[in-house]
């Protein structure tokens, strides 16, 4: 599937999560570049940056991600819960976000996979953060896994 076009990065205001252990990591993560903060129980995070469904102001989470190629992998577990994050649902209806990966930032464009490619992907997945198969089978939804791909400029 080809990618939209996407606007390129903004100095519009993003508003951070209201979990306090995220807020303080996201802004851990920001404020240093990307040279701290980068990591949750030792796997890798990154900043994504996505549009609200309803009000359409930026909004600022950290996430555990994995790689499949150039893409970045990331896991609404909501932490085993029975309901998907409010933010894989944003995302379905705007697909265009901002990451911050480390000390880079870039557009990107996220994209849920299908049955078929998360079941090829999971096994990397729960070698990142092998709470996520606990989660998956704790929970009667099937958790969404969303590809991040770097928007083509």
């Amino acid at each position: 599937m080809s990618q939209p076009p996407i606007a390129s990065q903004s100095d519009e205001a993003v508003r951070i999560s209201p979990v306090a252990w995220v807020a303080k990591q996201a802004r851990a993560y920001e404020e240093s570049g990307g040279t701290r903060a980068t990591t949750i129980h030792g796997s890798p995070c990154l900043l994504l940056d996505y549009r609200g469904r309803r009000s359409g102001a930026w909004h600022r989470t950290v996430l555990i991600y994995g790689r499949d190629a150039e893409s970045y992998l990331v896991v609404a577990s909501n932490s085993g819960k029975d309901t998907d994050p409010l933010w894989v649902r944003c995302l379905e209806e705007n697909p265009e976000v901002r990451l911050r990966v480390g000390t880079e930032r870039f557009p990107a464009y996220a994209e849920r996979l299908s049955a078929e490619e998360k079941a090829r992907v999971w096994p990397h997945l729960t070698e990142v953060f092998a709470r996520w198969d606990t989660y998956q089978r704790g929970t009667p939804r099937d958790i969404p896994v969303v590809r991040l791909s770097r928007a083509k400029i």
